[in-house]
């Protein structure tokens, strides 16, 4: 579906890329009396151009996870070089939200729609003394850890598979609306549509001062609701010995959310990175 307001002649359609520490704000959805990151982004175009398009995000990132490379998309009747428009969204959005792209796009692109994968990168710090400086943007684990177990387990989410078992129920659900102004922005699709492709799923680890931080990264075709945390907190049974790896097949099996372990916390995922066709790349390193 393309956004109604992209639709109307005489209007450009801009890309931003963002990103943002979602610590301070209840996710990326614009909710009423809360900081969102939508909300704030539909604010500050008010006040630069005095036109308020919702932004259309390539995802919703839920309460307190952040962004190395959201992408939003709307449309503004406003002529502003794009360089103008990138000074002059940093100089109004809060320090925790960075415009790092601003640019001008033919009127069929929607940030959402137009993706064709994504990458979500999780972050454990392995020690119980986290620096100060870093206690926001993971989760700590303090017991020991399997490394080759959490691979293992990685490896099995591979491939195209049915990720009901790791799909949390979405409340948002219920509220989707084709109306322009009511576009409830989600990463997800209502039942029975669970499958997704994952292109890769690994753990790696990297030295940080005293201790180590464990870092899993998976790139998909698109992610239902929660699914990323819900394949982290597994797997992180796996790694201190409470599940084995090769459970995971069966827990994809169940297609249910029970057979699965629990839902890792939100400050230590990320969205890594955002592709679309030829020509229309996103993917800024961390």
């Amino acid at each position: 579906m393309i956004d109604c307001a992209q639709s109307r002649p005489g209007l450009q359609t801009w890309r931003l890329t963002l990103a943002y520490d979602g610590t301070d704000f209840r996710g990326w959805q614009v909710q009423p009396g809360e900081p969102t990151i939508q909300g704030e982004l539909q604010a500050a175009l008010g006040r630069i151009t005095g036109e308020a398009p919702l932004p259309q995000g390539s995802g919703r990132t839920d309460a307190g996870v952040h962004a190395l490379a959201q992408v939003a998309s709307f449309a503004l009747q406003t002529p502003i070089p794009a360089e103008n428009m990138k000074r002059a969204l940093n100089r109004t959005l809060p320090a925790s939200i960075r415009v790092l792209e601003a640019r001008t796009v033919p009127g069929a692109f929607h940030a959402r729609h137009s993706a064709v994968a994504k990458t979500y990168e999780y972050r454990v710090f392995g020690e119980e003394l986290c620096p100060p400086f870093l206690a926001r943007y993971v989760h700590v684990c303090c017991w020991p850890m399997d490394f080759e177990a959490l691979q293992r387990a990685a490896k099995f989410f591979e491939g195209e598979h049915d990720f009901l078992s790791f799909a949390a129920s979405d409340p948002d659900l219920s509220s989707r609306s084709i109306a322009c102004t009511t576009e409830v922005e989600q990463d997800i699709e209502a039942p029975p549509a669970p499958v997704r492709t994952i292109f890769s799923s690994a753990w790696e680890m990297r030295p940080y001062g005293a201790g180590n931080l464990l870092v899993y990264r998976v790139r998909g075709s698109g992610f239902l609701h929660h699914m990323v945390r819900n394949l982290v907190g597994t797997m992180l049974e796996v790694g201190r010995g409470r599940m084995k790896a090769d459970e995971m097949p069966a827990i994809l099996a169940a297609r249910s959310r029970s057979a699965a372990g629990p839902t890792a916390p939100a400050k230590g995922l990320f969205l890594h990175s955002v592709e679309y066709a030829p020509l229309e790349d996103v993917s800024i390193e961390a």
